[in-house]
């Protein structure tokens, strides 16, 4: 897969995807990533999809090296997912932990300058609010308001300076992470973006943004809901009014 040389010179990287029903974008999505971070290892977290994700992530597994697969036995929601990829991460001995949605709504093609950022930060974030970043293609009024409304609540409630704290396209350095207590965490859900880098705050993160594009997914469905994004909002509160009393570390 690999120069032996040339990944000996580079962080370890592990690329995670958690999936619920993307049969149809899974094995694309994980040739396309390799096109981009050829050294990178890939970490599928499957929460048991009636589609056929997990066989299709086994498949990957055992026919390309470098391709890791957790099985959950039920859906569980994101932010549980991601934290098992990052304890993946630290278990495993890796340097930096990637995380990007597996729809395609963030192209593979901006990992390298997240990659990049890394010399300077902690976290990097793939940012649609930073000069140069947007969305392409439909993003209404609603979506647009939701997604613009979210940010701003968490840079006020948590102190974050990130213009883009919703957004899941990030890169975190491993020995920052192996410092955050995960059984704080309240998210389980889509307010873990919000509520990691608040957690990451603690530890004395640096992080900063690269412009990215944000897509519509190419295939499946979104699984975000209203029930969701009002957990989202009563949690980050939550943080906030807890913010006063958490002690920083770094």
């Amino acid at each position: 897969m690999s120069n032996p040389d040339a990944s000996a010179s580079q962080p370890r990287l592990l690329v995670s995807l958690a999936t619920y029903d993307e049969a149809q974008n899974l094995e694309a999505l994980v040739h396309e990533i390799r096109n981009h971070a050829p050294l990178a290892e890939i970490l599928v977290i499957d929460d048991n999809s009636p589609d056929g994700t997990g066989q299709i992530a086994d498949r990957l597994r055992d026919t390309f090296p470098g391709i890791h697969v957790i099985h959950r036995a039920n859906k569980q929601g994101l932010g549980t997912a991601v934290v098992a990829g990052m304890q993946y991460a630290i278990d495993h001995g890796f340097d930096y932990f990637l995380n990007l949605d597996a729809d395609f709504s963030h192209p593979p093609r901006f990992i390298p300058a997240l990659l990049a950022g890394m010399d300077r930060h902690d976290v990097m974030i793939g940012s649609r609010y930073v000069p140069g970043g947007g969305v392409e293609g439909e993003f209404n009024f609603k979506r647009k308001f939701m997604s613009t409304g979210i940010n701003w609540y968490a840079r006020l409630l948590l102190g974050l300076r990130t213009k883009d704290n919703s957004g899941s396209f990030r890169c975190y350095r491993v020995s920052k992470l192996k410092l955050i207590d995960f059984s704080k965490i309240k998210s389980r859900g889509y307010s873990f973006m919000e509520e990691i880098l608040y957690w990451c705050r603690t530890v004395g993160c640096t992080m900063g943004e690269t412009p990215i594009l944000f897509e519509n997914r190419r295939s499946g469905y979104s699984k975000i809901n209203k029930r969701e994004a009002v957990k989202a909002l009563q949690i980050i509160l939550l943080l906030g009014l807890g913010r006063p009393f958490v002690k920083r570390t770094a």
